[in-house]
């Protein structure tokens, strides 16, 4: 039992609704918090994330993810590996110390909808967008000279100004 100190009056205060699922779709996001938490057999542990939606129609909606770090089942560990491994390609952060180095670092997340199961109604599923190697941001170093010119002008674009 817990008694207040006070007695509370929800009269003036709007309550908490569920969210309904997010469409399938992919969304900017970012991470905004993030715990190791016990699992409920209290044999492993997980990663707990909440991701915030940072643009477009569902700016700001939550969404949570956990990663089973910690567990005897070695699939169910290298699942939630090579899952935040995506999350650090998605972010540009390769090498973490603590999770908080991943938050507040916008990426792409594709949201899936997986329907009703065993009692549970239907829920969002979150897979991490690893950027595309090809379309990676240009180098901030100068380009290199070829390490053997084109076989003709026309061949080399960039060297009209001749």
């Amino acid at each position: 039992m817990a008694r207040f100190d006070t007695a509370f009056d929800a009269t003036g205060i709007e309550p908490t609704t569920g969210y309904d699922v997010l469409p399938a779709g992919k969304y900017r996001a970012q991470i905004v918090e993030s715990e190791m938490r016990v699992t409920r057999n209290g044999m492993g542990q997980f990663l707990w994330l909440m991701l915030e939606i940072v643009e477009g129609q569902y700016q700001g909606r939550k969404l949570f993810d956990q990663l089973n770090l910690v567990n005897s089942n070695p699939q169910t560990v290298e699942i939630a590996q090579r899952t935040l491994s995506a999350i650090c390609h998605a972010t540009g952060k390769l090498q973490v110390n603590d999770s908080t180095d991943l938050h507040l670092v916008p990426l792409m997340i594709q949201v899936a909808v997986k329907p009703p199961k065993d009692g549970y109604s239907e829920k969002n599923t979150i897979r991490y967008l690893v950027p595309d190697k090809t379309a990676a941001p240009p180098s901030r170093q100068p380009a290199q000279p070829a390490a053997q010119p084109p076989a003709s002008p026309a061949a080399a674009p960039w060297n009209r100004n001749s």
